[in-house]
């Protein structure tokens, strides 16, 4: 299961690398995309969650750096409740197939 992490910057200027243990992230967020901080953990936790889970089926235990990075994401929202995430980079679209649509696009 390919791993992934994404950089992101909080509306106080603070950057942050956060860890997926799935590439589902990149269905989620966008590089060089602005969240509302609320939206931003909506998305963040729909993800970890789904990748987690995913760790679960095939390994048959949920992931722990998943949960453990959201409660990250979480605590750093609380703190910082305002403003917009933008997100700065993201690793592992070289492994992502392209789509039918990208592909009639010629990238």
């Amino acid at each position: 299961m390919p791993e992934m992490t994404f950089t992101v910057q909080w509306p106080d200027g603070a950057r942050q690398q956060c860890y997926s243990p799935s590439l589902v992230m990149h269905e989620h967020l966008e590089v060089g995309a602005e969240y509302p901080v609320t939206e931003f953990v909506s998305r963040t936790s729909t993800a970890l969650r789904i990748a987690s889970d995913r760790v679960r089926e095939k390994f048959g235990f949920a992931c722990t750096s998943a949960a453990a990075q959201l409660a990250e994401i979480e605590g750093v929202a609380r703190r910082t409740p305002e403003g917009t995430v933008q997100v700065l980079a993201m690793t592992g679209a070289e492994l992502i197939a392209p789509s039918d649509t990208e592909i009639a696009r010629g990238r």
